[in-house]
This record gives structure tokens, C-alpha cells and sequence, in this order.
């Protein structure tokens, strides 16, 4: 379980192809002296496994599932990645529950930057952006974001100087691939009422949003 506040930015160093994926060899200072072999990291908010590590390197196995589901295929030496360590009992929780578990990949469609306002537009499919909710949460490359707008096949979220500072989103430009985490909480409600609706005939989600349950 993670929080959505990014610790670090990590470099990668390499991406080793292996039969069951491949190996990632991530690089930050002093960032891996606590981790031991087993620990969890979020990766641009993928949950990975530490396997190694050597100093301020660390190395993950990806397997195909998750470069599959996720941007970490597009990984080469060089990029930056977001970096958390997983959530201790009784710290502070500054952003939301992040489990780590990538739901979709979205697109940046628009970068909006007015004065003291930055606003980012995302492209994102119908089935994943049900669980987008003006004024909840979601975690883009595993930063903790507030969802300030939604629009048919789009949602938008505003960034503030610390968050422009201290991740890689500011780095990316339209057209680039994120990985998006819907809401836990959002996301249950969203899949009981899907369910529900599959099992009465004549119920829709439009006929609950008359009704006011959705």
C-alpha cells in the first residue's frame, strides 16, 4: 500500500530482457539504505518487488503482465521514474490509498499553464474513467492527484509548484503515456453497481443516475 507522495525521482540504468520479462536497474542516492530483498516500491506507481540491491542501485523483475498493463515497457537508460516506498503503520497519510495496481494507461491530451494555473488533460477509455470522479482522488504515475474535471473520454487535474518540482509529470508532453490508478473506494462502488445493473433486467446506470444512485 502506498500514499501517492512521491519520495524520490530514481534514473534508470538499465532494462535486461529476460524470459519472464525483464529486469529494470533503477539508480537514486541513499533512497534504498532502509529496503531490504522482498520490500515493496511503487515504479511510476507500479507495485514492484526490490530483488537486488548494490549501493544506490536496485533492481526489479517485470513481468509480462505488467508491461503489458503499464508504461514501464517503455522504459529505456535514462528515463525518470517516480519513486515511494511503501506506506509503515502509523505514518502520515498526505495523499490517498495507492495500492500499486495500474488500471489503465492514459494519454496527456492538453497541458493548460496560465499564470499560476497548471491544469493537465488526460485521455483515458470509457471502462477505466467511470471511476473518475470530480473531486476525488487518482494516482498518475503514482502521484496523488485530485480530479478536477470530467468530460467524455477525458478528465483533467491541476498541478501545484511542489508537485511540478518534485515528479516527473511536468517532464512529459502531450501525447505521452501515464499510468493511471482509479480510486479504490471509487472504483468498488462503480463495479456493485455493475453488478447489479447485470442482474436486473430493465436497470441501467442511466436509469440509477435518474434515480439518483449514481
Amino acid at each position: 500500500m502506498f500514499t501517492g507522495i512521491i519520495e524520490q525521482i530514481g534514473e534508470v540504468r538499465g532494462v535486461t530482457a529476460q524470459a519472464s520479462g525483464c529486469r529494470l536497474a533503477i539508480a537514486c542516492r541513499d533512497f534504498w539504505n532502509e529496503l531490504m530483498p522482498g520490500a515493496s516500491v511503487a515504479i511510476d506507481g507500479v507495485c514492484l518487488t526490490l530483488a537486488a540491491r548494490r549501493g544506490d542501485l536496485a533492481e526489479f523483475d517485470v513481468i509480462p503482465e505488467t508491461l503489458q498493463c503499464s508504461t514501464l515497457a517503455d522504459l529505456r537508460a535514462g528515463s525518470r521514474v517516480n519513486l515511494e516506498r511503501s506506506l509503515q503503520a502509523g505514518a502520515r497519510l498526505d495523499g490517498h490509498f495507492v495500492q500499486g495496481h495500474i488500471d489503465a494507461i492514459a494519454t496527456i491530451a492538453r497541458i493548460d499553464r496560465a499564470g499560476g494555473d497548471a491544469r493537465w488533460t488526460f485521455s483515458l477509455d470509457a471502462g477505466p474513467l467511470r471511476s473518475v470522479i470530480p473531486k476525488g482522488s487518482v494516482a498518475i504515475d503514482g502521484i496523488s492527484l485530485t480530479v478536477t474535471n470530467v468530460t467524455p473520454g477525458a478528465f483533467s487535474v491541476a498541478l501545484i509548484p511542489a508537485t511540478i518540482e518534485r515528479t516527473t509529470l511536468a517532464q512529459k508532453p502531450t501525447g505521452a503515456h501515464v499510468n493511471i490508478e482509479t480510486d479504490i473506494l471509487a472504483r468498488t462502488v462503480v463495479h456493485i453497481i455493475q453488478s447489479i445493473v447485470g442482474r436486473a433486467p430493465g436497470l441501467s446506470l442511466e436509469r440509477l443516475k435518474d434515480l439518483g444512485f449514481a
